[in-house]
């Protein structure tokens, strides 16, 4: 067996590494938690092929519905994971979605996007923007799935993500405002911890990232973003933790749309004596149950 299939060429634990053939192996073990109904929240869940041809799936949760003709607001979700480990099929995100599908009577449909740095960056961008669209030809009712046809209202539709899936929640709306998307009234968005580039890049953005125009870069750098100021949704909420090392980032997140010209209300929530996604990473802390209320308090806000 040939020893240089095992020399490793990058190494950014606890993430990912790279072999020298091409290979890609992540730390850890990914989990698959199964769908079905929820016995505790009652809230149902299965799984979805947003596209056969990029692969892309999604996981949709329908809480307990009042009748048939009864219309839940949707919130459409992109997962963290530094664009390169997660999904909404592992437990920790499916939990998390679960109590908030729960808590906002929700329908929640989370997008399983390509993660770098196989698929490099902005394939997760461009998976979750078509992903939308895909979402956006349920509007009428006629769309391939029938839990959004027949219980997602879009005249109340919210994007959502936190880290790097908040990087990716902000992107979609500026495509879906720039673009003028037909079909989702999108209310606002949901921005919890959010990540955006900072003064230098890391090597390991780099290689997941090698198209990047760096500083000039509107995905990681929305200030440069000649499209911000059309940025779809009336209101925003930025979610931030005082020990987060990104707390900084989503602050100046929300400097950024103040001065944009964007036009919308800011809102802000912020936990004390946490430390990033402290919600996945500790989710019995009795500060998640605020965290999600805001969220829900910030859907239901008109």
């Amino acid at each position: 067996m040939d020893s240089s299939t095992n020399e490793t060429t990058h190494e950014f634990p606890p993430y990912f590494k790279v072999y020298k053939d091409g290979r890609v192996e992540r730390y850890g073990v990914p989990d698959c938690f199964p769908t079905g109904l929820d016995p505790k929240t009652h809230v149902q869940s299965r799984d979805v092929v947003v596209s056969s041809e990029s692969g892309v799936s999604a996981r949709l949760f329908l809480p307990k519905i009042n009748g048939p003709d009864h219309k839940l607001p949707l919130v459409v979700h992109y997962h963290g994971g530094a664009f390169c480990v997660g999904s909404p099929f592992n437990k920790t995100f499916h939990n998390f979605l679960l109590s908030l599908a729960s808590a906002a009577r929700a329908v929640v449909i989370s997008v399983d996007y390509r993660l770098a740095p196989e698929h490099p960056l902005p394939t997760a961008h461009h998976d979750s923007w078509a992903a939308l669209q895909w979402i956006a030809t349920h509007s009428k009712g006629q769309g391939p799935d029938p839990w959004l046809n027949e219980h997602a209202d879009f005249g109340r539709v919210f994007l959502a993500g936190e880290s790097a899936g908040a990087n990716i929640a902000h992107y979609v709306a500026v495509q879906a405002g720039a673009s003028g998307l037909a079909g989702p009234n999108i209310l606002g968005l949901l921005m919890v911890h959010p990540f955006f580039g900072g003064k230098e890049s890391s090597k390991m953005y780099g290689v997941m990232y090698p198209t990047s125009a760096g500083l000039s870069d509107p995905i990681m750098y929305p200030e440069v973003d000649p499209k911000l100021p059309s940025m779809a949704g009336g209101k925003v909420l930025v979610c931030v933790a005082e020990k987060d090392s990104l707390r900084d980032i989503g602050l100046g997140y929300s400097e950024v749309l103040r001065k944009s010209g964007w036009g919308g209300t800011l809102c802000s929530y912020e936990t004390e004596g946490e430390g990033h996604g402290f919600f996945l990473l500790n989710p019995r802390s009795h500060k998640v149950e605020p965290l999600i209320q805001a969220m829900v308090d910030f859907i239901n806000l008109d």
